[in-house]
């Protein structure tokens, strides 16, 4: 059932679905802007994590070592005489 429109009519669809297209694409656009986003940020928050994890175990090493250090220097000290 094909319908004949004015001249007018056509031209006015054919304006509304150039305009109903951008706003889609435009919709799209932001839509992926923010999944992308979304994504940068997840995985920034992931390694800011791993790095802050890392930089406690490397910590914990550091004064485990030191306290190593400082053992060996007070066993290495002779025994005060009573």
């Amino acid at each position: 059932m094909t319908e004949i429109y004015s001249k007018s009519r056509q031209q006015a669809e054919i304006a509304f679905g150039k305009e109903q297209s951008q706003f889609f694409a435009k919709a799209r656009a932001a839509e992926e802007q923010d999944s992308i986003a979304m994504a940068r940020n997840e995985k920034t928050s992931r390694l800011r994590e791993a790095r802050l994890a890392k930089e406690s175990m490397a910590g914990t090493s550091q004064s485990h070592a030191g306290e190593d250090k400082a053992d060996a220097q007070v066993a290495s000290e002779p025994a005060p005489k009573a």
